[in-house]
């Protein structure tokens, strides 16, 4: 294991994302909920509008009370919504349920939706504002390190359909995104650890200097240390914030980010999501890392370092209860197929990756099956 050594580097207090034509948005890492009404103000003037806070059954009983207290008396009306925790809720029908809850609430276009949870009621959340009334505002407040080093940046709102992963869904902006790293103390170890598989995976794809920082930090990130958690943070927002500020659509660069998504939602879906996300991302990390290895693109040293730092990290990397070729079947209708073409993402070296549409079902399957577990 390499020696922990603990460094910083200098960051910014508020990080501005600038959306090439649309409007940018500020993230403000703050240390509690405190400023959640001033930011509010500054960036919303939401004191003339409606708010709904959204969360989940297992965020709200934590925080739900705490930042509606918080924001009270600083809107025209504050209301909340719940939706039932767990990935098989992320569908139409609890959309459907939100939409009603607006319309009653008498909700309009100059009114604001607040995400309050993790990646599955931020990415329901942005879907209803982007759909409700043709779009209205909302803010992220990602709790959980997956949320606020993924999925709360960048703009991608959606559900699941027929269990298939994000499949109906928009690009919509939020307007603000508020992070407390100091939820991340709530988390249980199976979701930080999901969260590290996001985090480790832009180290893999965009800066090798940060993945070894992770490694050498990798004391301070169990043990939750404040200040690594979140320089953890932040530099993982800005190494996405980079990528999606080039590419908002995902015409291009931004592809790189769905590194070991491809096979990670092929088996999150055929394990019926009883796997973390990060997990069964992080399971699509080390088939992708394989077949690079196997095309020369990196060292077989390289490859098993990435393998085997993902168990330090508290990371799967190997399944024991699916069919391979069940998982590639699976892949084959993941909404990342363009024109019946698998496009994967596979490592130049350490810290840079590219878009390959030319990985064969032998490689996938050699790579999967080198990942099932055989005890």
């Amino acid at each position: 294991m390499p020696e922990n050594r603990k460094k910083t580097v200098s960051y910014e207090d508020a990080i501005e994302v600038k959306v090439r034509g649309g409007t940018g948005y500020t993230i403000y890492p703050e240390d509690s909920f405190a400023d959640l009404p001033l930011r509010m103000e500054e960036d919303l003037q939401s004191s003339s509008s409606r708010v709904c806070v959204v969360t989940d059954s297992n965020v709200g009983k934590l925080y739900l009370e705490e930042v509606m207290g918080k924001l009270q008396g600083s809107c025209k009306e504050l209301t909340s919504y719940t939706i039932p925790a767990g990935e098989e809720h992320k569908n139409l029908d609890e959309i459907r349920s939100l939409y009603v809850h607006l319309i009653e609430s008498g909700f309009d276009r100059r009114d604001i939706l607040v995400a309050l949870g993790g990646g599955v009621t931020g990415d329901m959340t942005g879907f209803a504002a982007a759909t409700y009334m043709r779009g209205i505002r909302f803010v992220q407040i990602p709790t959980t390190l997956l949320s606020m080093v993924d999925s709360s940046i960048g703009g991608k709102t959606g559900v699941d359909f027929d269990s298939y992963k994000n499949m109906v869904g928009a690009f919509h902006q939020p307007s603000m995104v508020y992070l407390n790293p100091n939820t991340l103390h709530t988390l249980d170890d199976v979701q930080f650890a999901s969260g590290m598989g996001e985090v480790l995976k832009h180290g893999l794809i965009r800066d090798s200097g940060y993945y070894e920082w992770c490694l050498d930090n990798m004391g301070g990130i169990e043990e939750r240390d404040n200040d690594v958690l979140r320089e953890m943070v932040v530099r993982s927002i800005l190494i996405k914030r980079a990528v999606v500020q080039r590419d908002p659509f995902e015409k291009g660069e931004r592809a790189l980010l769905n590194f070991g998504h491809t096979a990670g939602h092929a088996i999150e879906k055929l394990m019926n999501f009883s796997l973390a996300h990060g997990e069964c991302v992080n399971l699509g990390v080390v088939a992708a890392s394989y077949i690079s290895w196997k095309r020369g693109n990196i060292s077989e040293e390289i490859f098993y370092e990435i393998r085997d730092m993902s168990v330090a990290f508290g990371l799967p990397i190997t399944y024991d209860s699916l069919n391979p070729e069940n998982i590639l079947e699976t892949m084959k209708k993941d909404k990342k197929m363009i024109g019946g073409t698998m496009r994967m993402i596979l490592l130049k070296r350490l810290g840079s990756a590219y878009i390959d549409e030319t990985v064969s079902d032998d490689e996938i399957l050699e790579a999967l099956r080198f990942i099932r577990y055989e005890g």
